[in-house]
């Protein structure tokens, strides 16, 4: 996944003073309030800083008041310019609202030329069949030898429950893989499949109780939603289906969804980082698989706003001999709270009972990386250390053949170290652990490593258990940390399969 490269703005140039800019009543787009139908080769002519149209998802956008506005700069904004955009923006930062952001910059939609449909090969079947069977279309499923694979969905009901099954057709199923909300009598269900995901979505026939049940058979890859009715009355249909039900697609094409999560608990880890403990609602069943984020969204003056941030455990387990096991209803983040970020400091003002928006999760990170690791050496800067803590719990339990895991946490001070302590602790009780602090700005009287991350330091830190071991390495920071990291770790002779970068 690309990084997104942050450049320093302007002052007066920040996110709050665009969302004042897109209230002011200017003329963003210089069409004076009207909405065009843009021809490819219009789209085209737009291509230049001062006069720069985008396109995403069917939508054009004049960005050239946006410019100056935008944290990846200029030059990012410029390799779409003129063209659509959609593919480059799914690669970035997928997340972000831009119609929200956007709404006051934009021109138009996309004149297509008219595509003839493709043939549907399941038109024959009567409309019942193939809701019950849970078919895809041909355009949908893309060939016969894919429907083999697609997953399908089923339900049958009892006098006191409705139970959806939805057919995988895949093995090692897991409660990971399967994300289910159902508020308000809307049901969707969610299985994930490598880079694919499967969605059941629908309004319920009848109101259901709040809480529900989810099993699972990992072995036949069989997924059973149980829901239990309010009234003992036999229904008729499942529901209404929604427009995303019953499609297999690429999780980048599935829009993130959200849930209401409430704040439970808010404690200091140091001067200006906290630990939030935020509860998923009883209607969510839901897990956050190692090395994955989450969204938090907030309307900050009437402006959608949402930011990443890696789920984490509650504190760092000292006795590595099963897993840590999180409950399934609380999510842990540690965030640092920034003085001029109004994005945190919002954050910062919630009060326990206070509701947020929580997405899916999402990152590409595979537990099978590590898995057959010997050597797993842990690269981290301030917060880019919250990734690492679930992969060092599953990594001291399950993988059997490691030998050492080094974090070498980098950090500007000596107040900065998060959970230095619990480190410390962690590896004294276990003698494959070593945890090394390195400081930018230390004390005096700081006895550790001083420096930032360069070619020599990484070169005299991580060090081998034997010549031939097989490696993993994992980065987590700001922007330029990652890409630096990644240069010196290639300068190095270390291959592309022996890195992972967390990036979001």
């Amino acid at each position: 996944m690309p990084l997104e490269r942050k450049v320093p703005l302007k002052p007066g140039r920040s996110l709050m003073d665009w969302i004042r800019l897109t209230k002011s009543g200017k003329d963003l787009t210089g069409l004076k309030g009207r909405l065009i139908e843009v021809t490819e080769d219009e789209l085209a002519k737009h291509n230049k800083k001062e006069d720069c149209w985008i396109c995403i998802r069917g939508l054009v956008y004049n960005v050239t008041p946006y410019m100056e506005y935008h944290p990846g700069g200029e030059d990012e904004l410029m390799k779409a310019a003129g063209a659509d955009g959609t593919d480059l923006f799914d690669q970035v930062h997928r997340w972000v609202n831009y119609e929200s952001m956007l709404k006051e910059c934009l021109v138009g939609r996309m004149a297509f030329k008219p595509i003839a449909a493709p043939k549907d090969i399941s038109s024959t079947l009567p409309e019942e069949k193939k809701q019950l069977n849970g078919m895809l279309s041909e355009r949908e499923v893309l060939g016969a030898s894919a429907r083999d694979t697609t997953p399908s969905y089923d339900w049958f009901q009892t006098d006191d429950m409705i139970t959806v099954v939805i057919y995988t057709k895949q093995k090692g199923m897991n409660a990971e893989l399967v994300i289910v909300d159902c508020q308000d009598r809307r049901l969707r269900g969610e299985i994930i499949l490598d880079d694919h995901s499967y969605l059941v979505e629908v309004d319920l026939d009848r109101e259901v109780q709040g809480d529900f049940a989810v099993n699972i058979g990992e072995k036949v890859g069989k997924v059973e939603i149980i829901l239990k009715k309010k009234d003992r009355i036999q229904w008729k249909v499942l529901g209404l289906p929604l427009e995303s039900h019953n499609t297999f697609i690429r999780r980048t094409e599935r829009g993130l969804f959200y849930r209401k999560c409430k704040l439970v608990s808010k404690t200091e880890v140091t001067h200006d980082t906290k630990l939030f403990c935020f509860m998923l609602p009883k209607s969510t069943h839901l897990q956050v698989p190692i090395g994955q984020h989450v969204y938090l969204k907030q309307i900050i003056a009437g402006t959608e706003v949402v930011k990443p941030y890696t789920p984490l455990l509650p504190f760092l387990p000292l006795d590595f001999k099963e897993p840590f096991c999180q409950d399934g209803v609380h999510i842990y983040l540690m965030i640092k709270i920034y003085s001029c970020g109004l994005f945190t400091q919002a954050l910062d003002h919630l009060q326990i009972g206070d509701d947020i928006s929580v997405s899916n999760p999402e990152g590409n990170f595979k537990k099978s990386q590590v898995e057959a690791v010997e050597d797993l050496f842990l690269l981290a800067a301030g917060t880019g250390f919250t990734p690492m803590v679930k992969l060092l719990n599953f990594a001291l339990t399950k993988v059997d053949c490691l030998r050492t895991v080094k974090l070498i946490f980098f950090n500007k001070k000596e107040d900065d170290i998060l959970w230095r302590n619990q480190l410390e602790q962690l590896a004294l009780r276990d003698e494959r652990f070593e945890v090394q602090f390195i400081l930018s700005e230390p004390a005096e009287d700081w006895v550790g490593k001083r420096g930032k991350i360069s070619s020599a330091l990484l070169s005299e830190c991580m060090k081998r258990s034997k010549k031939d071991s097989k490696v993993l390495i994992c980065i987590c920071g700001p922007t330029p940390f990652t890409e630096q990291g990644i240069q010196y770790l290639q300068d190095l002779g270390y291959s592309q399969e022996e890195m992972h970068a967390f990036t979001a």
